[in-house]
């Protein structure tokens, strides 16, 4: 099974593909988390700095993952779309082009957890923003696009780690 948790920043998503691949019913998943440091570390910019080219990285290694058979990621190509739209460097036919290319992907994710952020406080960990109202951008534009293109299974989760594995071993 193809699990994608998607999500703001600074939501727990890390967290919880981590705590996702300890279990004993996911055993055989290969756990995937994104890279942002590494990438940020090639000279990727990040936020609302990225590039199309860069954009292009990321959209990559979502595309690689999904040659696994069983994966949890704790980025998807919705993710991925939402920080190519808040993009400052990138024009809007690119974005919009940008977008319908990595939307031909979402039909390989089983199964969609959006992670909520709410009550979740923004944690600074040296590589993305702690800007709220960005972050709060960046959430709202992944929940549009997971509206208008759906995965085959969306799953909207909240609340501690321990309520949202409850959740997603209810519905996969």
């Amino acid at each position: 099974m193809r699990i994608g948790l998607a999500g703001t920043m600074s939501v727990g998503k890390t967290t919880l593909a981590k705590a996702l691949g300890e279990l004993d019913q996911l055993k055989d998943h290969n756990v995937q988390t994104e890279r942002s440091k590494y990438l940020r570390d090639l000279g990727i910019p990040l936020n609302t700095d990225s590039t199309l080219n860069g954009q292009f990285v990321f959209l990559a290694e979502r595309a690689t993952e999904l040659l696994y058979p069983n994966i949890i990621t704790d980025r998807t190509i919705w993710d991925v779309c939402a920080f190519t739209f808040s993009a400052k460097s990138i024009d809007w036919f690119a974005k919009r082009s940008f977008v319908e290319a990595a939307m031909m992907l979402r039909e390989q994710y089983d199964i969609v957890f959006y992670v909520s952020p709410e009550g979740v406080p923004i944690e600074d960990n040296g590589v993305r923003t702690i800007d709220a109202e960005y972050r709060d951008k960046i959430d709202w534009v992944i929940r549009e696009s997971l509206e208008e293109y759906k995965p085959k299974k969306l799953v909207y989760i909240k609340g501690t780690t321990e309520e949202r594995i409850a959740t997603i071993l209810q519905n996969i």
